[in-house]
């Protein structure tokens, strides 16, 4: 039997870290999701429109707190 990784809050925090982003370590994702957002607003953070896309298509493996942080912060910050 195969198990998927999940994306969980801690997985979604350092993909978001890796792309320069300060965030606090013990931040959930909606706290996560919107400091990168605010980010995105001051100056365009490269590698952000991607990462949300990729995450988006790996929707099936995404924790519901992740999922609902993305869809609410990120997917709005970089359309």
């Amino acid at each position: 039997m195969m198990f998927a990784d999940l994306i969980d809050a801690e997985d979604f925090r350092q993909r978001l870290v890796a792309l320069g982003i300060e965030l606090p370590a013990d931040a959930d994702p909606d706290t996560c999701a919107r400091l990168a957002a605010q980010r995105q607003a001051e100056a365009e953070v490269p590698g952000l429109a991607a990462l949300v896309t990729e995450l988006e298509a790996q929707a099936g493996v995404m924790l519901p707190e992740v999922r609902e942080a993305l869809v609410k912060h990120l997917r709005p910050a970089v359309d």
